[in-house]
């Protein structure tokens, strides 16, 4: 038994899935030696960027192995 497809108000959305295009898209056009240049440069500043963070930071980030005397609060000495 056939069914018939429920009635939609738009004609192309009935036949939507059905569609199958035979237009090819114009190909791709090449990026000019700039725009790879730009691209290279783009990238090699931000993977400077985050190298730069990454050495800025690891100070802040180390611990010390063993504090110095002079380091050390008045609590920790007893007083």
């Amino acid at each position: 038994m056939l069914r018939r497809r429920e009635p939609v108000p738009f004609a192309f959305l009935a036949e939507a899935d059905r569609f199958r295009s035979n237009v090819t898209p114009p190909p791709r056009q090449r990026a000019s030696a700039s725009e790879i240049a730009g691209r290279w440069l783009m990238g090699v500043t931000v993977v400077a960027g985050l190298v730069g963070s990454l050495v800025l930071g690891m100070p802040a980030l180390s611990q010390d192995q063993a504090p110095s005397q002079n380091q050390q609060s008045q609590a920790s000495q007893g007083h």
